[in-house]
């Protein structure tokens, strides 16, 4: 039963966003609707994918610019529905330390020897090599 409402969940979504996208609003919000009420019939929790283009003061799927406003503030997205006037606020997706630590860790270090580079000759604008200016003892 729980892979049923789920089934059905995503297929609302889904006409949910395409009644939206030809200009059926009302219907939009009614697919909405009703796939809310099979996930609190079934006990199913929406996925986050979808927990994120509904309201839920007023379960009107959010339409950038036509049923909802973005806004981002210091570090937060801020999403207030045009209907009701609700807001929800989430923290902005950033690369996190962590993660970028993590993805750094995972390529091979290439060791870079600084001194080699330093000891290669230079060549100015004739052509011939000049040698290095510093002292060695």
């Amino acid at each position: 039963m729980v892979r049923i409402a789920r089934e059905r969940i995503a297929t609302l979504f889904a006409l949910a966003e395409r009644e939206a996208a030809t200009g059926q609003p009302e219907l939009a919000d009614r697919y909405v609707g009703l796939a809310r009420r099979v996930g609190t019939r079934y006990n199913v929790r929406l996925l986050p994918e979808f927990r994120e283009l509904y309201c839920r003061g007023c379960s009107a799927f959010w339409v950038e610019g036509r049923t909802v406003r973005t806004r981002l503030r210091s570090g937060r997205r801020v999403r207030t529905c045009l209907r009701c006037g609700r807001t929800r606020r989430s923290p902005t997706r950033e690369a996190r330390p962590a993660v970028a630590s993590a993805v750094e860790s995972d390529r091979p270090s290439v060791p870079r020897d600084d001194v080699v580079l330093a000891e290669l000759p230079t060549e100015d604008e004739s052509g011939d090599e000049v040698e290095d200016e510093t002292e060695e003892g």
